[in-house]
């Protein structure tokens, strides 16, 4: 008997990202809508991706692609999405857990709303509070700083203090936003291709934020549907190589305000972001080292 075609393709990208991979991917054949999974996975070592494939052998709706190497997220994101057989894409992080009718309510409001290049969904720890990431703005030099600092607290009283979430609690329907979390993405195939898909010069963090960018410089709108709510855990490989992730996270950071930050124009102010960055990650890594070491 043949299957019908997928009108969603779930692309799920794994490094040692843990037992909850298995339910990541079971989550995403279980839906409500006919899917593809296309389990991309960077040279893990844990055997869960190996077993998941033997799993899912007989089953044409889930394809394993093993990487000899780690190639980061964005590069094994767009390896996936090339295998793609439907016009949507669902970029799905491996402790990211699917509702049964989450990919229809988002493909949903993706009809709706034709010129959506990207559809976020409000992302929520195991007691249900969002992540504040799931509504985010470009992290421009002034609101990074805002945040950093603690200053972007005072937003309500003065708009200037802005940071890069978004406070305030979370729209319960479709908000316009400047940028939504990697966690989950639904993006139109046709508008990823037009983007090429993900900026490959970024490793791991940040690529999501220049993705939501450029996609709204092409013209097309960042939607949050705040009514879809999934669970996200912690990542795997956050917690086991903690200092190797924060580097790239930094180096993401760099990476999108050279490309994008008008302040980057100005070369004394590019050096001190520069200096700035690398100080803070070469103050935190050792405590991020440290923390590992006692939950070793």
């Amino acid at each position: 008997m043949s299957l019908p075609e997928p009108v969603v393709s779930i692309v799920i990208v794994s490094a040692d990202s843990g037992a909850g991979l298995r339910e990541c991917v079971a989550r995403a054949v279980a839906g409500s809508i006919s899917a593809e999974v296309i389990l991309v996975d960077n040279a893990s070592r844990d055997g869960v991706p190996q077993a998941i494939a033997r799993e899912y052998a007989n089953d044409a709706r889930v394809r394993v692609l093993f990487n000899k190497n780690n190639l980061g997220f964005g590069p094994a994101v767009n390896s996936g999405a090339k295998l793609a057989d439907s016009d949507a894409l669902l970029i799905l992080n491996p402790d990211c857990m699917l509702e049964a009718d989450t990919a229809e309510r988002m493909l949903a409001t993706a009809r709706v709303h034709p010129r959506a290049g990207v559809i976020g969904a409000v992302v929520c720890d195991a007691s249900g509070k969002p992540d504040p990431a799931s509504r985010r703005r470009d992290p421009l030099l002034r609101r990074s700083l805002m945040s950093v600092s603690g200053l972007a607290k005072r937003e309500a009283r003065d708009p200037k203090c802005a940071g890069i979430n978004v406070l305030g609690p979370m729209p319960t329907g479709i908000e316009q936003v400047e940028a939504v979390s990697g966690a989950l993405m639904l993006i139109p195939r046709v508008v990823f291709e037009q983007l090429h898909g993900f900026d490959e010069g970024y490793f791991l963090h940040c690529e999501d934020l220049d993705l939501c960018r450029r996609a709204r410089d092409a013209g097309y709108k960042v939607l949050l549907a705040g009514d879809v709510r999934v669970l996200h855990g912690k990542g795997g490989s956050s917690r086991h190589r903690p200092v190797f992730v924060s580097r790239h996270k930094h180096r993401g950071m760099w990476r999108w305000f050279a490309k994008f930050d008008p302040a980057a124009r100005n070369p004394l102010t590019r050096a001190a972001v520069w200096c700035g960055i690398w100080l803070h990650f070469a103050l935190t890594a050792p405590l991020l080292a440290m923390r590992k070491l006692k939950h070793v």
